[in-house]
């Protein structure tokens, strides 16, 4: 039980353990500005709630983890090419100063900006029909940010041929876990969620102060490299991405019902 209340989140609290699902399942959990600020508030609000010692976080159904931004939302943007708004940068818990640990469990298709989530995540769990791609260069969009974070947790050429490859091929959680982006895959959505949880639990019931000193520390030896690179990731989107009319236009007509093959 908890006393948090969201619109596009689900949340619940059980023995030091915070359970968070992205809750949009009829958009395949897709976040919009609406949850983009849900997360980030909750984040600063984890922060001082000292109940919560680990967190827990998936999406709603069977379908998807998180396919990125919803593509019907519209993001104004300033006129200056060196000022990008993107609302992604609000997902991830290191980005909210969250130092308590946070375990992601893949549920589904997870894509595009789904990764600003699962990159700030300390570990990936997935079900053994969950899937990650990225869709940006098929249409039209420089992959920056998202690939600067995997660029951390996957062989660079496995991540060149996620990203160059967009909506053509999806990685398998299998495959996931063979190269060590993910650390478990499990029979179904039933044992992922009982996996997450133990984990969970096993690290609640650790002194916080450790737990959290720990996390820093492990952090800390990849940001150097990693502050620099997002430095230039505006600059590189605002140069290489389409007009949004014509980013829209291949959206539209994409493939229906597949077109993909899995790996």
């Amino acid at each position: 039980m908890s006393d948090l209340e969201f619109s596009t989140l689900l949340y619940d609290e059980r023995d030091g353990v915070a359970h968070v699902t992205l809750n949009r399942p009829e958009r395949h959990n897709a976040f919009d500005l609406t949850m983009a600020e849900e997360i980030h508030s909750l984040w600063k609000t984890l922060r001082h709630r000292d109940s919560v010692r680990c967190v827990v976080v998936t999406g709603s159904g069977d379908k998807a983890f998180c396919t990125g931004i919803d593509r019907d939302v519209e993001v104004p943007q300033p006129s200056s090419p060196f000022m990008v708004d993107d609302p992604g940068l609000a997902l991830g818990p290191k980005t909210a100063d969250l130092w308590k640990p946070v375990i992601a469990a893949v549920n589904g298709m997870a894509c595009g900006g789904a990764f600003y989530l699962l990159g700030e995540c300390e570990f990936v769990l997935a079900a053994e029909h969950a899937t990650f791609f990225d869709p940006h260069v098929t249409y039209g969009m420089v992959l920056a940010y998202e690939a600067i974070h995997l660029a951390q947790r996957m062989p660079h050429g496995e991540l060149a041929r996620l990203a160059l490859l967009g909506t053509a091929e999806r990685m398998t959680a299998r495959r996931a876990y063979e190269i060590g982006f993910v650390s478990e895959v499990t029979a179904d959505n039933t044992a992922l969620a009982i996996g997450a949880d133990w984990a969970a639990r096993t690290i609640a019931a650790s002194e916080p102060s450790a737990v959290q000193g720990t996390v820093r520390a492990l952090w800390a030896a990849r940001e150097m490299a990693k502050g620099q690179a997002l430095g230039l990731a505006p600059h590189l989107v605002r140069l290489g991405n389409i007009s949004p009319e014509r980013q829209a236009e291949l959206f539209r007509s994409r493939p229906k019902g597949g077109g993909w093959r899995a790996r």
